[in-house]
């Protein structure tokens, strides 16, 4: 791609720096794209079969370490974060201890994060475009197969923590990642050094032992990814651990020391919508496929479809306490269309019945 033949590299990476803080990214960092050890760790993370049936991870299992595929010519990943804490949702903890309601990840509270992010970031690259001249860059939101941890702990936004989410000393771990490849030969940032060093509070405090050794989670275990990623029937085994859990988990990340430092959010998409903070889950359930459909749309969860949906608060309720309100919803679903809830309602109303719910 042609460009001028000079660039101020140095006052470009701070324009960009700049701009990123005022179209609302809290860090930005920049990398090199080399990341042998990282590449390695994911292979042997696929040959144990932790990523279940998460087929695609085995399918772009090389592209992940290398960048310039995705855009020949990528020598820099710009790695940037935003925080998403809703500061002003019901206290998480007060609803996982409360079975009547239903716990959702906070990060999927608001608007969808991919939409916000991967609009910044095009404006990102585009007003430095403007400024410098035509580049070569891609724009990834968990839309390519990236890595995109390994990058922004390379890139100094934080390091990789025993849970394997990344943690940013003045941040904790309440944040989106994004990335621009780039063909520009930006200055580097600093890789992050890590400061876990003997805690591993978030190893004990994972409700189905998904985290099965420091920097080692199996998925298949991962309550984020039997609500979320996983298409078929819940292990019957595991889902009484998922207590009121409908929507991923965040419980390694409550209990980790760092988060004291967490900010809320300032992007205005990131707000609760719909009341989703603390939902009772009779009410959920009864929602209608077209209720999904007019409330979700523009939410992360919509991704997840209203089967999943009705799948994962059909196990919340068989967890939660026997109530009229309760086996009155999951009586209502008896004979829902789908063989998948159905089979879910069953084992629900089946725990109620042999009074296995304390």
């Amino acid at each position: 791609m042609s460009r001028p033949a000079s660039i101020d590299l140095d006052a470009a990476k701070r324009a960009l720096t700049a701009q990123a803080r005022a179209l609302g990214f809290d860090a930005l960092g920049v990398t090199a794209i080399d990341i042998p050890e990282d590449e390695r760790h994911l292979l042997s993370w696929l040959d144990a079969g932790f990523h279940g049936d998460m087929g695609y991870m085995r399918r772009h299992a090389r592209l992940r370490g290398s960048p310039e595929q995705l855009l020949p010519g990528t020598v820099r990943v710009v790695s940037v974060r935003m925080d998403y804490w809703p500061g002003e949702a019901r206290d998480a903890q007060a609803v996982l201890a409360d079975a009547n309601l239903g716990y959702i990840s906070r990060y999927a509270l608001g608007r969808d994060y991919h939409k916000v992010l991967r609009r910044s970031l095009a404006r990102l690259a585009a007003d430095l475009a403007r400024r410098i001249g035509a580049f070569g860059y891609r724009v990834c939101v968990d839309s390519a197969p990236v890595l995109e941890k390994a990058h922004a702990r390379n890139a100094g936004l934080g390091w990789i923590g025993k849970h394997t989410n990344l943690i940013a000393r003045d941040a904790g771990s309440w944040f989106f990642l994004g990335e621009i490849l780039t063909d520009l030969p930006l200055p580097v940032d600093e890789r992050a050094s890590a400061h876990c060093g003997s805690c591993q509070a978030c190893i004990p405090a994972c409700p189905t032992g998904a985290i099965v050794a420091p920097f080692r989670l199996d998925a298949r275990r991962c309550i984020s990814y039997l609500t979320i990623e996983h298409h078929g029937a819940i292990p019957e085994e595991l889902r009484p651990a998922l207590g009121n859990r409908i929507y991923g988990c965040d419980d390694c990340q409550l209990v980790c020391p760092w988060n004291k430092f967490a900010r809320d959010a300032t992007h205005p998409d990131f707000k609760v919508r719909h009341a989703l903070d603390a939902p009772a889950l009779p009410e959920l359930f009864l929602w209608t496929e077209a209720d999904f459909e007019q409330r979700m749309r523009g939410s992360a969860i919509y991704r997840l479809g209203y089967e999943r949906w009705s799948r994962n608060i059909a196990v919340a309720l068989g967890n939660a306490p026997a109530s009229a309100a309760v086996t009155g919803a999951l009586e209502a679903r008896r004979e829902d269309v789908s063989p998948l809830v159905r089979e879910h309602v069953a084992w629900a109303l089946a725990r109620h019945r042999l009074g296995r719910v304390s």
